[in-house]
């Protein structure tokens, strides 16, 4: 219902007020090294300004954010591929221009309401739902934030929130908006159509010289070959540095036998668990055990399926009612029930369905995995010396292949590559670190020039030089003529199509049948029935769905498949224009959605004219220093 509207949930502002500061505090991961104020400022919308302390601090929160949503820490490359950068410049720059707005209404917060709203954060109370002033450092700690940066930035959201809620707070759709949404939506249509393929053309005869000349000359710039570069990297992780055959057989043995359960996986069992009422009936359940019921029956005397009573397979140290973890486990051999045991929700008997053994793993099985544990950490400890000692060889007057070599590094030269990561033949490199930030400084440097090193995440480097330089250019017919010929083809096939089914739409539109037409293809006719403004599937894409319904009953249309290949000759044959849906039938979650929609669009303008009254200006070249920290 209402799928049109469902984009309003990604405005700036819905999420700029779901990303309110406190939200935050669940994050983990969030750097806790701020830079040092600086004079001047990355974003500054009129005399409200954003420091680099402010944009890194909201960096951080964004990359932790996402950082929890996928369950591992991001790269600086993966966060330019999410669009970190641009989604915190979005964020600060509309909250700038609140800020700017608040301050020029002489909006505030007093201490008390600012203290008001600290207590009742639930982030600092103690388990009796009380304010804590430990846990309110504990928390700000762990965040690496101050409690004055914490109550400026608090005081901050506050007095937003003012203005948010002057302009929105309580928006509600009207009835009569809402039903023209429902009925626009619940709209559907039945259609009849034939899908048209090259098969129901002429085939494209093969073009002329001329005709390959004028068309290539046409689109030359199509073909051009990219300026390429030569590059030569080396990489510096600990796998890069870590010799496993270093380590001792002796030093791997202590280290098993040290950690001798990392390698062991205890004894489970699989248990099935019956709850009695009272003892006297769980007695006498174990009695008809003992004069020879079995458990299944037990199960049916309760009405209950096997399934019911299936509670899991657990080691004995994660069995979830730990009074019954020696009973289960006494039990000598699979299939095998405990006697009346009183459980957490009243006596039960269980039975042991599955024993799997423990296992251990023995030091001959896992010597390899521990010598390259070891020997990983042990590189992890000297990595930063071999950094020193790399620059120290560079700054010498060493080459990178020489101090690579001293350091027992492998360059990596890649003879041609594109600033989109592909080779002359097409061929797209997948393994170069920190890809994106690397072909950037690549095609930013000259040749043979000594650049710093990019940052792995927080514990790697990657070198780079560029060795060669390939300019621009165009290419010739010669050199590309068989893509040319297979475009120039696809294009006149496309153009064919086309008319083709533009003059199948004129027969149809004065008086044709499409029985007829589909007769003459040697096709048939197809039929889509209900067919809805959000549906899609392999035949209909958005462009025919969005075709079928541009028109009343009887209407004719041509439109692209969903492959963009084929076309579709379709006509409206009915049209259930909804008109019995009323706003009643509208639910309250989608009318708030609507709601929060519209709410979402009037702040969206509001702001937007801001932009539009106040200057705002960003410093890139700042932005990117404090991200280098």
């Amino acid at each position: 219902m209402l799928d049109i509207l469902r984009k309003g949930a990604q405005g700036w502002v819905a999420k700029f007020l779901l990303v309110l500061l406190v939200a935050s505090f669940g994050v983990w991961g969030i750097s806790g090294s701020i830079l040092n104020a600086g004079s001047t400022a990355v974003i500054t919308v009129g005399d409200t300004v954003v420091s680099p302390n402010e944009f890194r601090l909201a960096y951080d929160r964004q990359v932790g954010a996402l950082s929890q949503q996928i369950g591992q820490r991001l790269t600086t490359e993966q966060a330019r591929a999410f669009g970190v950068e641009n989604q915190v410049y979005s964020q600060l720059i509309a909250g700038a221009l609140l800020d700017e707005q608040a301050r020029e209404m002489n909006l505030g917060l007093s201490d008390d309401r600012l203290a008001s709203l600290i207590a009742e954060d639930t982030a600092f109370h103690d388990f009796n739902g009380r304010f804590d002033r430990n846990n309110f450092r504990r928390v700000l700690s762990s965040v690496g934030m101050t409690e004055e940066d914490y109550l400026r930035s608090r005081g901050q959201v506050a007095v937003r929130t003012q203005i948010v809620e002057a302009v929105s707070d309580g928006f509600e759709a009207p009835d009569a908006l809402i039903r023209a949404l429902a009925q626009y939506d619940a709209e559907t249509r039945d259609v009849n159509y034939l899908l048209l393929t090259k098969a129901n053309i002429d085939p494209v005869a093969a073009p002329s010289e001329s005709e390959l000349s004028s068309w290539f000359e046409d689109n030359k710039a199509r073909y051009a070959a990219p300026e390429y570069r030569k590059i030569t990297y080396v990489k510096l992780q600990t796998e890069d540095i870590a010799d496993p055959d270093a380590i001792s057989a002796e030093a791997a043995r202590a280290d098993y036998e040290a950690r001798k359960d990392r390698y062991t996986t205890p004894e489970t069992r699989t248990i099935d668990q019956l709850v009695f009422a009272d003892r006297a009936a769980a007695d006498a359940a174990a009695a008809d055990l003992e004069s020879g019921k079995s458990f299944d029956d037990l199960i049916t005397d309760q009405g209950r399926s096997a399934s019911d009573v299936r509670i899991g397979s657990f080691a004995k140290s994660t069995v979830p009612d730990q009074s019954l973890a020696d009973a289960v486990f006494a039990v000598s051999e699979a299939g095998g029930t405990t006697p009346v045991v009183d459980g957490q929700f009243g006596p039960v008997i269980l039975r042991v369905a599955e024993i799997t053994p423990e296992d251990s793993k023995s030091f001959d099985e896992v010597e390899a995995e521990i010598r390259e544990q070891m020997a990983l950490s042990e590189a992890a400890q000297v990595l930063l010396d071999v950094h020193d000692a790399y620059e120290d060889a560079r700054a010498s007057g060493m080459t990178l292949a020489e101090a690579a070599a001293q350091q027992k590094l492998t360059p990596v030269t890649i003879d041609a590559i594109d600033r989109s990561g592909q080779t002359p033949d097409g061929t797209v490199v997948r393994d170069i670190p920190e890809s994106q930030a690397l072909l950037r400084g690549a095609f930013e440097t000259e040749v043979s020039v000594e650049t710093p090193p990019i940052n792995i995440g927080s514990e790697g480097f990657v070198w780079f030089e560029v060795n060669d330089v390939t300019e621009a250019r165009d290419r010739t017919l010669d050199e590309v003529r068989d893509q040319v010929v297979t475009d120039w083809t696809a294009m006149k096939t496309g153009e064919a199509l086309a008319a083709r089914a533009e003059e199948l739409k004129q027969r149809l539109e004065k008086g044709a049948d499409l029985a007829t037409l589909a007769e003459e293809l040697a096709v048939s006719v197809e039929t889509k029935y209900a067919l809805s403004r959000g549906d899609t599937d392999a035949v209909f894409g958005e462009a025919a769905v969005a075709s079928a319904f541009s028109g009343p009953k009887g209407l004719v249309e041509v439109a692209s498949d969903a492959s963009n290949e084929n076309r579709i000759l379709l006509q409206v044959t009915s049209v259930n224009d909804a008109s019995t849906v009323t706003a009643a039938s509208v639910s309250e979650e989608q009318r708030e959605r609507v709601s929060r929609q519209i709410a979402d669009d009037i702040l969206d303008q509001m702001v937007a004219r801001l932009q539009s009254e106040y200057s705002v200006s960003v410093n890139r070249e700042l932005a990117e220093r404090a991200l280098a920290f």
